[in-house]
């Protein structure tokens, strides 16, 4: 005889023995029904590997052939609980067996669910195509079942890989729609998607609008009180405050985010702390019920049960060994797959970084042109007024007061702060943190010229350049230079672009 046909016909006689003893049968039904409500505890507090856990123990537990939507929605939950911990691979497995089983027994709901989370899964894989396709599928069932709640989160999710593709128009029209069915829902849902709506409208530079529908999210998160909604709705708020220029709201609005998100963290924390205090207090019952009902049985029992129970808990023991020697073997596995999923992400990183890099370098490459222009403008300028000057001071030209008009213009173009405030903010994009260390090491307050000065010397540009950008003659960028040097901690051999470049 087979060892496994001996283990099984072990098993049943300890089951039997066991129903022959105490007259009970084992409560598959309420450990399903327990587990599932631990896991989705746990899920809400983040607390991702417990959630597996008892999901995974429902499903060891659950009758797959008298409970095929409840099987079939919790292979939904086992995915979205992977879906939440970055890891595709086995949130799509999960996702995959559920629309089959779905399809086969005509669960349309869950048949829905599992078509949007693999659209959700190839949309984080950057495979816009197939994400559309299950979306699609997806929004379609839900059409026909009239639900209500899963269309308007299908259209969400249309518009949030129409807005990855950067077809705002289209986001926004998805967006719209699920925020017609969620709205006065006063929920998350209702937040999120007023944030999605304001975001399109940012990302089409109409930031009125974008504005108005932030701030309606930021209104209904303040009154649900989430501190996850609140920090995203200050940050898209501060990035709409800036592109308009109100740089002091923006940077308000930004400070408000990150506080926000601080709590978030801390609830966070909170939340998983008192989950599993509760959890554990429940486990502590159970146990301390199952301890006395066990003490109370071995006193009825006589000693024939006695040696049937020790006989049936030494195969329990068997085989609860063999379980957790497979289950030990299985997380070596899983642990070896995180750690190549890990490295994996690392080369991604590495990848980042030298793309980065690049662009860095591009826009370096960009200001110098950019800076070059304007010095060349501005000589030109110069230039051109100044022959302009000379003709109009000839008298037999019958064109004077058409010449001092025009020099008149030039000057005052001349006088113009437009460009050197771009220049500015193009320059604070490449070096954004020179400014302020350059005020912190000087000596002595540097004045707004010496500033300008410093930042056109971190472009390693001649003194001959700096000259014709601001106007001056290259004798005074030197006596400013020389200035500038008196206010910083600079040895006398040192070079002052060399310390410029080194901040």
């Amino acid at each position: 005889m087979a060892p496994n046909i001996k283990l099984g016909i072990l098993l049943l006689y300890m089951v039997a023995c066991y129903q022959w003893s105490f007259g009970q049968e084992f409560p598959n039904g309420k450990i399903v029904e327990q587990s599932i409500e631990l896991g989705e505890k746990y899920y809400r507090s983040g607390l991702y590997n417990e959630a597996v856990n008892q999901y995974k123990k429902a499903l060891d537990h659950i009758d797959k052939k008298n409970s095929s939507h409840v099987l079939i929605d919790l292979q939904n939950d086992i995915g979205c609980v992977y879906l939440s911990m970055n890891n595709y691979s086995a949130a799509k497995l999960f996702f995959e067996e559920a629309l089959q089983g779905s399809q086969q027994i005509h669960y349309q709901k869950g048949n829905a669910d599992a078509q949007g989370y693999l659209g959700v899964v190839h949309e984080k894989q950057g495979d816009y195509l197939t994400a559309l396709s299950f979306q699609k599928r997806s929004l379609d069932i839900f059409t026909n079942i009239n639900d209500q709640v899963g269309i308007a989160l299908i259209n969400e999710n249309i518009g949030s890989i129409f807005e990855d593709l950067q077809k705002y128009d289209l986001a926004h029209t998805y967006f719209t729609d699920a925020y017609q069915i969620l709205k006065g829902s006063d929920t998350k849902e209702e937040a999120n998607v007023l944030n999605n709506i304001g975001d399109t409208y940012r990302k089409r530079h109409i930031y009125t609008k974008a504005k108005e529908y932030t701030s309606m999210s930021l209104k209904l998160s303040k009154q649900l009180k989430d501190y996850n909604l609140l920090a995203s709705a200050y940050k898209d708020l501060a990035k709409t405050h800036a592109l308009l220029n109100d740089y002091k709201n923006a940077y308000i609005s930004k400070l408000a985010s990150d506080d926000f998100h601080k709590k978030a963290l801390l609830n966070q924390n909170a939340d998983q702390i008192n989950t599993l205090q509760v959890a554990y207090a429940s486990e502590k019952q159970k146990s301390q019920i199952q301890l006395l009902q066990e003490q109370n049985k071995v006193i009825k029992a006589n000693e024939t049960l006695l040696i049937v129970t020790f006989a049936c808990s030494s195969i329990i023991a068997i085989i609860l060994l063999i379980y957790y020697s497979k289950k030990r073997a299985s997380k070596a596995k899983l642990q070896t797959y995180k750690q190549r999923t890990l490295q994996a992400e690392l080369a991604k990183k590495e990848i980042e970084e030298k793309n980065l890099q690049k662009d860095i370098q591009l826009k370096t490459t960009a200001l110098s042109r950019y800076s070059l222009h304007l010095s060349q403008k501005n000589k030109i300028l110069a230039d051109l007024s100044s022959t302009l000057k000379n003709i109009a001071n000839r008298s037999n030209i019958n064109y004077e007061k058409k010449i001092k008009e025009i020099t008149k213009e030039i000057d005052f173009n001349l006088k113009q702060e437009n460009e050197w405030e771009e220049f500015k903010v193009f320059f604070k994009d490449i070096h954004p943190n020179f400014v302020k260390k350059l005020s912190n090491i000087s000596e002595e307050n540097l004045s707004p010229s010496e500033l300008k000065l410093g930042i056109l010397l971190r472009l390693n540009l001649s003194s001959k350049e700096i000259a014709s950008i601001l106007r001056v003659t290259p004798d005074s960028v030197r006596v400013a230079r020389h200035r500038l040097r008196k206010k910083l901690p600079i040895d006398s051999k040192e070079d002052l672009v060399n310390f410029m470049l080194a901040i």
